[in-house]
């Protein structure tokens, strides 16, 4: 972490959840100094994260919290977590889009942060489960007091279903609508992986229509920060080798990285030059 008075609460907050994840816990004390904040500011601060469940306060600082397999945070909960991984994450991803592509955002803060890089994408049909997704298209698709349709403009498909927690579509609905259509990339939120357990998520109907989502796909990109690595949710719903690229952020190590390269073909780490 660096010193730095003018973080933002939100950035303050992502940096204390990533030491508590490191260090399997911190002190009050020691995050005063590293963030140069008072101390009052941090405890505000762990109440706030106690208080939407990602981590438990002890005396003198926090622990992780261990969740249960089938816990599934909110979107809100969840947008706070590495806001700034996920939007590089973002910008790395949009760069595989070709305007024209017909493409598929699944749930999730990660394909949230995704869809606002694609506006400037001309001509995309996009496909999406996240009725979070589909506000960001259909917000920007309008222009000038006419209400006239932003030339370019992405159509956008949105599935129906069972909304989840984190406003995903999910259900029979969801999937009887993604086997009708096929599209050239799939970025996939996940909420774990791992070599185990492959992709996982803690909602088992979520999980099925993730698997309709990845077989109606020519190619399935994973778009997940680091703190995804070693995660693993209830219902396990593909193997690693059927991804074939993972968009990551730095904070990955570089053990991780070589292991991940023996099972999928394509490790893309934003931020940082490729081979």
């Amino acid at each position: 972490m660096t010193d730095n008075q003018n973080l933002l609460a939100e950035q303050r907050r992502a940096l204390i959840l990533d030491e508590v994840r490191r260090r399997g816990g911190v002190r009050v004390n020691e995050l005063t100094r590293r963030l140069s904040v008072s101390d009052m500011t941090i405890r505000r601060d762990l109440d706030a994260l106690a208080r939407q469940g990602m981590l438990a306060k002890v005396h003198g600082g926090a622990v992780p919290v261990v969740e249960a397999s089938t816990h599934e945070p909110g979107f809100e909960a969840k947008s706070v977590l590495e806001p700034s991984a996920k939007d590089e994450i973002a910008r790395a991803a949009a760069a595989l889009v070709a305007p024209g592509s017909a493409i598929a955002l699944s749930g999730g803060t990660t394909t949230y942060a995704l869809a606002r890089h694609l506006l400037d994408v001309p001509d995309l049909t996009v496909v999406t489960n996240s009725v979070r997704v589909a506000d960001v298209f259909h917000e920007a698709q309008l222009t000038g007091s006419g209400g006239e349709t932003r030339r370019g403009a992405a159509t956008v498909v949105l599935t129906g279903g069972m909304r989840t927690p984190s406003d995903a579509l999910v259900g029979p609905v969801a999937d009887r609508a993604v086997r009708s259509l096929h599209f050239d990339l799939l970025f996939l939120g996940v909420h774990g992986i791992s070599v185990e357990a492959g992709l996982s998520t803690p909602n088992l109907a979520e999980g099925e229509t993730n698997g309709c989502l990845m077989r109606s796909a020519r190619r399935v990109v994973v778009v997940a920060d680091h703190t995804k690595w070693g995660t693993v949710g209830l219902s396990s719903f593909a193997e690693l080798d059927e991804v074939d690229t993972w968009v990551t952020d730095p904070g990955l190590p570089e053990g991780v990285r070589a292991e991940v390269a023996e099972h999928l073909p394509g490790l893309v780490v934003a931020g940082e030059e490729q081979a």
